[in-house]
């Protein structure tokens, strides 16, 4: 029996290495003459930039400003010529407190900084990884960090912010498009919503990020004035594009310098050369954190079932809780789904006793697989 264990990150508990090492040891103790090949796997989110290290890219770290505009140290990767930068590093949520989340002013500064960095150090393709952000400044900090001049009506410098986007008058791209010439920027990611609008970015992610519903009314305005201006700076209109809303409309500055917009599992999965190692073995097992209607959309795990699924090899889910519409997976590619959560729990314990909890239901995976194989 050869297994390959190729979980995604269990949110603010476990990385991907490190649920897979889980997973594993607990399959281990069961079937101990079982082959066990391990591969985290990622969405293009969080997670990500880890992946890729464990493949091989040389793990680089740059002070940068952060999400509130203190300086933060943001980690990225280099492969080769192509530089993976998360943004989540320098504006994701975890680097602000709750008591300070607000994402009328929170920036992506910070993400331009890494991005010129990259380049600097002889980058020629840049993938931008998005997902858990803290803004909502439609990426106006990044571009900003690029050398884009944004002003207000009296030619003053736009503050950081997405709230700030209400009193943008102007924007020039110009010298970013000079900076960047000849660099190909690739956004990771796989949500689709568009820039603004009912299901843009603020009125879909804002409250997530701290803000109220006052503020969520004034980002969405803000935004869709800001994509008024964008489209006249790049000469297309790239706001209603499905994905321009990621990371708080971040994918709407990068789509405006001619990225390209790609399914981030789609991208990870291909980076780990995930189709040989599906081929080479009898059984998948995959997971995240928690498994529900969110993980249709998208999602790592959802992913590589599929492709096994075509492979003709069956996938077990491995979550550390099953909502009551994970069932919908099951006739999404996935065969089997079981949650390492013994019994009711809150969140904090849950995520403090995640390696466990995962290993002792790998192991009794592994016993009740064992236990099949004999009884044919």
């Amino acid at each position: 029996m050869r297994v390959l264990i190729a979980p995604d990150s269990f949110k603010e508990s476990l990385s991907a290495a490190a649920a897979a090492e889980a997973i594993a040891a607990g399959f281990a103790t069961a079937w101990p003459e079982a082959q066990l090949v391990r591969q985290g796997i990622a969405d293009g989110g969080e997670g990500t930039l880890a992946v890729l290290i464990a493949q091989g890219a040389d793990h680089q770290s740059t002070r940068v400003s952060g999400p509130l505009g203190d300086a933060v140290d943001a980690e990225w990767a280099m492969r080769g010529n192509l530089a993976c930068i998360e943004l989540a590093q320098a504006a994701g949520l975890m680097l602000v407190p709750p008591a300070q989340r607000d994402p009328t002013t929170t920036t992506t500064h910070g993400v331009g900084e890494l991005m010129a960095t990259a380049v600097a150090a002889g980058a020629r393709r840049l993938l931008v990884t998005l997902g858990g952000s803290a803004t909502c400044d439609g990426g106006a900090g990044l571009l900003q960090a690029l050398g884009a001049r944004l002003l207000d009506a009296a030619g003053q410098p736009l503050p950081a912010g997405g709230g700030a986007l209400a009193q943008l008058a102007s924007i020039d791209l110009q010298p970013v498009l000079a900076r960047l010439a000849g660099i190909e920027l690739i956004i990771a990611s796989d949500v689709d919503n568009p820039l603004a609008g009912p299901n843009g970015a603020a009125r879909v992610f804002a409250a997530q990020k701290g803000a109220t519903a006052q503020q969520v009314d004034q980002l969405d305005a803000a935004l869709a004035h800001y994509g008024k201006l964008l489209t006249q700076a790049c000469g297309r209109d790239v706001t209603d594009l499905p994905g321009a809303g990621a990371a708080g409309g971040t994918a709407a500055a990068l789509l405006a310098l001619g990225a390209t917009l790609q399914s981030g599992a789609e991208w990870v999965l291909d980076a780990v050369g995930i189709d040989a190692l599906i081929a080479d073995c009898d059984l998948v097992i995959t997971g995240e954190g928690r498994m529900d209607g969110q993980t249709l959309s998208g999602k790592a795990p959802l992913a590589l079932a599929r492709r096994a699924q075509r492979l003709g090899k069956p996938v077990i889910g491995l979550a550390g809780s099953l909502a009551d519409d994970a069932d919908a997976l099951l006739d999404a590619g996935f065969t089997a789904l079981f949650a390492a959560t013994r019994a009711p729990c809150n969140t904090t314990e849950a995520l403090a006793r995640a390696a466990p909890r995962l290993t002792a239901a790998a192991r009794n995976l592994a016993a009740l697989l064992k236990l099949g194989l004999l009884l044919r």
